[in-house]
């Protein structure tokens, strides 16, 4: 039986009863048990509303898994850590990083990579929101 089905059961019992509901007890009897199919019927719409959500994340879950597949270019057999973070030094892992270049935060230290297409006079530091104030072409500081 169902919280639903309980609670209605319970509306029954009361009506059944035939409690007077003008006197203090019968009118606390009908609110605990309208309360109850209130929350009741609440519990139910977000029970539905999580089996929905549930469907959506495993759904999304699959498509980030095709897109970390095509990102990565990673096959199972390979032993790559998806955990683990790429440093920009691509003899860990199997990550295609031709193109990009890799340069250390003169603010915080953090290593950054980044590609031929940005300018590196706008690069900001994702760590401490610092700009590369040293940076004048990719080839500056790149390895």
């Amino acid at each position: 039986m169902t919280i639903t089905e309980k609670t209605a059961y319970l509306k029954g019992l009361l009506e059944g009863l035939s409690i007077d509901e003008s006197k203090p007890e019968g009118k606390l009897l009908k609110a605990v048990v309208e309360t109850l199919d209130e929350m009741a019927n609440d519990l139910e719409d977000l029970g539905g509303d999580v089996a929905t959500l549930n469907d959506y994340v495993e759904e999304l879950d699959e498509d980030l898994g095709e897109v970390e597949e095509y990102l990565c270019d990673c096959d199972e057999d390979d032993e790559y850590d998806e955990d683990e973070e790429c440093d920009g030094d691509c003899e860990d892992c199997d990550c295609d990083c031709d193109g990009f270049y890799e340069v250390v935060c003169p603010h915080c230290g953090e290593t950054v990579c980044f590609d031929e297409t940005c300018d590196p006079r706008d690069l900001v530091c994702p760590a401490c929101q610092e700009h590369f104030d040293c940076l004048d072409a990719p080839d500056t500081d790149a390895e």
